[in-house]
């Protein structure tokens, strides 16, 4: 059983030509009808989160600030990043629909979930807004999980760094991080001998990757770097971001995955998870509509059992000689710490 909170889609958040537009969530959509999944797909609204279950991760300065320049009709953030008067309450939606979807899991009515809402939320900081992110949605679900006792693994794949997300968790030892992307290129963070604070040593695992890199590559750092790390950080939660914009059709970047890859980095993360109901997805990027359309089949597919992939994983781009160097500058970082 397959629970999605949403679609949250804004469509009063939205800018023209925007690459991060409400018509993403539509592909999301039409990606999950495609599985033709008839009753084990439960379509569950969002609701707006509340300001204590937001206070845990953003400061009450952003908050106000960033209601009341929405209220007032908003306009450019940043180069990258904008608000339009009705944001303010989009951004709380998709903020929530992560919380309604972890109650959906824990009262037994799914087997996992996906929050299928925009803005996307992992390079939002404490006390900014940026990377198109206004509210960092799964930092809002993860803080909750924590508060509540959880020990919450955040994988994120998409090709950007999360650097919102690593930054609100850094010191956090009930929080592992740990991001695939490439290397370089926005936001310019995400080293690999970043390793977390002094209270969460080693709770960050970054894995940086050059251009062109294809999902051989990546499935291989999962396996000799992020598995041993997960395995040894026992999570009671796994929540996703899930990024497509690694796909190689997608235009804000270089790698060069396919559909059929992340289906593959679904069945592996999914397998972190301690038990079904303990695993939750969150949209992040993913800017080509097709590509989109066809990733969030794959990847939801591969974890319902449904029919395999239009296309089939890719391999021989280059990164694997790189893995080694990630490992060393890893150990580098922590032998800093020690």
């Amino acid at each position: 059983m397959l629970t999605v909170v949403g679609p949250v889609e804004g469509e009063e958040h939205a800018r023209s030509e925007h690459p991060e537009r409400p018509v993403r969530v539509a592909a999301v959509m039409e990606g999950l009808a495609d599985l033709h999944l008839g009753g084990d797909l439960v379509m569950v609204p969002s609701r707006a989160a509340e300001a204590h279950e937001l206070d845990r991760v953003h400061s009450e300065r952003h908050l106000l600030d960033l209601r009341q320049f929405c209220r007032q009709g908003g306009g450019s953030i940043d180069g990258d990043t904008y608000a339009t008067a009705a944001s303010w309450d989009i951004a709380l939606q998709a903020a929530g629909a992560g919380l309604v979807a972890i109650d959906e899991l824990r009262r037994g009515r799914a087997d996992l979930a996906f929050v299928a809402a925009r803005p996307p939320g992992h390079h939002a900081l404490a006390d900014r807004s940026m990377g198109f992110c206004l509210i960092n949605n799964v930092a809002v679900a993860a803080a909750s999980l924590v508060a509540a006792g959880e020990r919450v693994a955040i994988v994120d794949w998409d090709v950007h760094h999360g650097n919102g997300t690593e930054a609100l968790f850094w010191d956090e030892p009930g929080v592992l991080y740990v991001s695939t992307h490439q290397w370089p290129c926005y936001p310019g963070t995400g080293r690999a001998s970043d390793v977390g604070g002094p209270r969460a040593p080693g709770l960050t695992l970054n894995v940086p990757l050059p251009p062109g890199a294809t999902g051989d590559v990546v499935r291989l750092a999962f396996e000799r770097l992020v598995t041993p790390v997960v395995e040894d950080f026992a999570p009671t939660w796994v929540l996703v971001s899930a990024g497509f914009d690694a796909h190689r059709a997608d235009p804000l970047a270089d790698l060069a995955l396919t559909a059929g890859d992340f289906a593959d980095l679904a069945r592996l993360v999914s397998g972190y998870a301690p038990t079904p109901g303990r695993l939750l997805l969150f949209l992040e990027g993913g800017y080509q509509l097709d590509a989109l359309r066809a990733s969030v089949a794959a990847t939801l597919g591969a974890l319902v059992g449904s029919p395999e992939p239009v296309e089939s994983p890719s391999s021989g781009g280059p990164g694997r000689e790189q893995l080694d160097a990630v490992a060393t500058r890893r150990r580098e970082g922590l032998d800093q710490m020690a």
